[in-house]
C-alpha cells in the first residue's frame, strides 16, 4: 500500500465519528438544553469506583464562556484527539458531562489558524480549535481538551517535504493561557512490542518525529524531545486495577479463515487473555523510549522492529515536544497512549493489495477497540494526576 493511501487512512481515522452535533456543540446551551443526540452523552462503561476524595468532579463554568475567551487556568491540561478518545476522556474525567457539552474554543481561529489549515480539514468543518471542560482530581485543577487540529490533517504544503503545522501553535497558545504545571497528550496508538497488548497503556516522557510524507524534510524530522521529570507512581496500581472495568470489552474474538475456500479444518483459534496494564518508560522499556509520531498511518509488526526505535506509534505527540522546546519556563509533559491495535503479524502480506491484510487488521482493531482502549488510557491519566 502506497504512502498516499496510508495518509488517507490516517485522515479517515482521525475524523471518524464527527457528526452535525460536533459542528454546534451544546456546551453554551447545556443548562437550557440538557438533552443530546442518542448515545452522545450516555457512558458506555459502568461507573468507575475511584478512591474516596480522588473521583473526578466536572466544574462547569458560570457564566458560560464565549468561544473566543482565553482558556481558564489549571494545574494540568489533558489533550486528546478523536471522537472515541474524547468520549472516553469525558466518561472518565468529566462524568455526566459528555463531549458535546464541553465548551467550544476558537480563539484566533480566523485570524491566525485558518490560513494555515488545508481545505477539508476537520477543524474547518467544526469551525474551532478545540473543546474543553474543567474538572478536579483531588486538589488539582484539570482542563480536559479535545483538539480539532492534527498533524496529519491540517498541513498546507510550503515546499518539498515541508508544510504548515498549526497544532504546534495551538500547544503554545494553550500553555500560555492555562499556565499548567503539567501537559498530558493522550489517545490511541499502535503497539510495537509483542507483549504490549490490546488495552495496555504506554506512558513515556519522550516523543520522536518519524515522518515520510509532508514533513519529511522539516528540520525537526527525526528529532526526539524529552521531559525530564519523575512521573508519580503512587496511584498506578489503583489505576491498573480500575482499568479492569473494561477488560471484558477488550477480549479478542476467536478466529477462523474468512471464507470456506481456505482449506482449514481445525478448531477456532483463540488469542491469549489480556489484562490491561501500564507500561512506563524507564521501567518496562528503556528510559525516555519515545513515542513515534508519523505523518501517515503506521503500525508495529513482528518484523518491522519499531520496538527498537520507540514505545508505540501514533500521529501527533511530538508536536507537543516541539512546541515546548525552547520555552523559558516549560511545563512538565508526558505522553499517555493506549494500545488500540496490538503488534500486527509481520508474516501477513503487506503489498500487492488495495487493502493489504496487515493494514486491514490494524484498521479493524482500531475501529473495533478504539473507545474501550481509550478508557484505559484515560484511567491511566487519572493515575498520574492523582499522584501529583
Amino acid at each position: 500500500m502506497d504512502l498516499q493511501s496510508r495518509k488517507e487512512i490516517a485522515r479517515y481515522l482521525l475524523s471518524r465519528g464527527i457528526t452535525e452535533a460536533d459542528v454546534e456543540p451544546t456546551g453554551a446551551q447545556a443548562a437550557a438544553e440538557p438533552a443530546a443526540p442518542a448515545g452522545m452523552l450516555a457512558a458506555r462503561i459502568p461507573a468507575i469506583p475511584f478512591p474516596a476524595g480522588l473521583a473526578p468532579q466536572p466544574q462547569p463554568i458560570s457564566p458560560v464562556p464565549a468561544s473566543s475567551d482565553p482558556l481558564p487556568k489549571a494545574d494540568v491540561v489533558v489533550i486528546t484527539w478523536t471522537v472515541d478518545e474524547g468520549d472516553a476522556l469525558a466518561n472518565v474525567l468529566t462524568p455526566g458531562v459528555g463531549r458535546i457539552h464541553w465548551y467550544p474554543y476558537d480563539r484566533d481561529f480566523d485570524s491566525h489558524y485558518r490560513p494555515l489549515i488545508r481545505g477539508g480539514a476537520p477543524s474547518l468543518y467544526v469551525k474551532r480549535l478545540a473543546s474543553y471542560m474543567p474538572t478536579t482530581i483531588g486538589q488539582k485543577k484539570v482542563l480536559c481538551m479535545k483538539s480539532e487540529l492534527h498533524l496529519n490533517q491540517d498541513g498546507i504544503k510550503t515546499g518539498d517535504g515541508t508544510a504548515t503545522l498549526p497544532v504546534r501553535d495551538l500547544f503554545v497558545q494553550i500553555i500560555e493561557e492555562v499556565q499548567p504545571e503539567l501537559v498530558l497528550t493522550i489517545g490511541t496508538s499502535g503497539s510495537v512490542f509483542q507483549h504490549f497488548q490490546l488495552g495496555d497503556v504506554v506512558v513515556t516522557r519522550a516523543a520522536k518525529f518519524r515522518c515520510k510524507d509532508e514533513f519529511r524534510n522539516e528540520k525537526f524530522n527525526g528529532e526526539t524531545f524529552t521531559s525530564n521529570w519523575q512521573i508519580p507512581l503512587t496511584h498506578f496500581d489503583e489505576a491498573t486495577s480500575l482499568m479492569q472495568t473494561v477488560a471484558s470489552n477488550l477480549a479478542e474474538p476467536p478466529m477462523l479463515p474468512p471464507t470456506v475456500n481456505y482449506h482449514y479444518h481445525g478448531a477456532m483459534i483463540h488469542s491469549d487473555t489480556n489484562v490491561p496494564d501500564i507500561k512506563l518508560d524507564g521501567r518496562d522499556m528503556p528510559e525516555f523510549h519515545p513515542i513515534l509520531t508519523t505523518d501517515y498511518f503506521e503500525y508495529g509488526t513482528s518484523t518491522n522492529h519499531l520496538d527498537q526505535e520507540g514505545a508505540a506509534v501514533e500521529m501527533g505527540d511530538a508536536a507537543l515536544g516541539l512546541a515546548v522546546d525552547g520555552m523559558a519556563n516549560p511545563p512538565n509533559w508526558a505522553v499517555v497512549r493506549n494500545m488500540s491495535d496490538p503488534q500486527i503479524n509481520g508474516e501477513l502480506p503487506n503489498e500487492g493489495y488495495d487493502m493489504n491484510p496487515q493494514t486491514m487488521w490494524a484498521v479493524g482493531y482500531y475501529t473495533g477497540y478504539g473507545y474501550y482502549t481509550s478508557v484505559t488510557g484515560a484511567i491511566a491519566t487519572w493515575g498520574i494526576i492523582a499522584g501529583l
